[in-house]
Parts: structure tokens; sequence; C-alpha cells
């Protein structure tokens, strides 16, 4: 789990303001976080099954909005894959 600080700051850098929590880049931003956070912790526990399926979903959510996003708006595409360094 991210912080409730952690969140308001992925919100603050990507969202137009602080309460902008709806825009495609600030969604991404938060997948990406979580599925850091639990890479991380799989890294540790190899055979927690639960938290692995949690994981696939999620990137699959975050596929599927940067496959809006591509659809939609190149630039704005291709800008949030270059500040959090994903490999499409």
């Amino acid at each position: 789990m991210i912080s409730k600080d952690n969140k308001q700051d992925i919100v603050e850098k990507h969202g137009a303001s602080g309460q902008d929590t709806g825009k495609p880049e600030v969604q991404i931003a938060i997948f990406t976080a979580r599925i850091n956070d639990l890479t991380e912790h799989l890294r540790e526990h190899r055979k927690d099954h639960a938290s692995r399926l949690g994981l696939l979903k999620l990137v699959g959510k975050r596929r599927r909005l940067l496959a809006y996003l591509r659809k939609n708006n190149i630039e704005r595409y291709r800008s949030i894959i270059a500040e959090l360094g994903l490999r499409r």
C-alpha cells in the first residue's frame, strides 16, 4: 500500500491540481507506485498468490489506461512513459 502522503504527492505532481485524481496520467502514476510496492513485496514473499493476482490486475488496468492515452493523445502518452520510466 502506498501512504496517503505519497499518493497526494503523486496527484500534485501529475495532476492539474491537488484534487485532480481522474486524469489518466495520475491514475497511471498511482498504479505504477502500487505495482512497484507489490513487486517488492512479492520478491520477499514468493508464495503470496493472492497479492500476485492483485498485481496482475493492476498491470492490466495500467495497460488499458496507457492504451487509451496512446489512442487519444500520443504526446501525453509519451511524456508519462518518459516520466515514469516505463519500457513501452
